[in-house]
């Protein structure tokens, strides 16, 4: 049986992030400890679930910094320094912001890590061009800026989750250098 899971992990190894009974927000947790990382958040779409999550993992002090919900624009640009310009150009739901709040709340805070989401839950707020599920999702660090686009369907609530938990483990395969 060991041979098996051997085989199976080799092939998968990077879409592994724990065994039995651990979970995702546990294991970026203890791999942001591990390194002395600090983790601060700007949730807009999410709504603080993501801080929930981190949260709800006795001693996440030791790396969890704040969570921010900057749900209205004016949230984004008066905490995060999200431009104004970027706001009106992109829209609120665009790659630009995710980074600019990733990297808004990362210097704002001094944590060694920004995060960030901003999506359209629904049911209503889409368009053709940014349909209900869209997600971008934003990280930063001290050398980089990057964000992420995910469609999550038209379940709100499913949405949320769906984006939380990718977040964090956008967080995990960046802090660990898994493409």
């Amino acid at each position: 049986m060991r041979s098996v899971e051997a085989g199976i992990r080799a092939k998968v190894e990077k879409f592994i992030f724990g065994t039995d009974d651990e979970d995702l927000e546990a294991v970026v947790g203890k791999i942001l400890e591990e390194r002395h990382m600090s983790l601060s958040i700007a949730e807009s779409c999410t709504g603080g679930l993501i801080a929930h999550l981190l949260t709800n993992v006795p001693g996440s002090s030791k790396y969890f910094d704040r969570g921010v919900v900057a749900y209205s624009n004016l949230a984004k640009t008066d905490i995060l320094n999200v431009q104004e310009s970027d706001l009106r150009k992109y829209g609120a739901v665009s790659s630009r912001v995710a980074e600019a709040m990733a990297d808004g709340i990362r210097r704002t805070s001094g944590s060694s890590i920004g995060l960030s989401t901003t999506g359209i839950a629904g049911p209503s707020g889409g368009t053709k061009e940014k349909p209900v599920g869209l997600v971008w999702i934003g990280y930063a660090n001290a050398s980089t800026v990057i964000s992420r686009e995910f469609q999550f369907g038209n379940d709100r609530l499913r949405t949320k989750e769906r984006a939380a938990y990718a977040a964090l483990e956008l967080v995990r395969r960046q802090v660990l250098g898994i493409s």
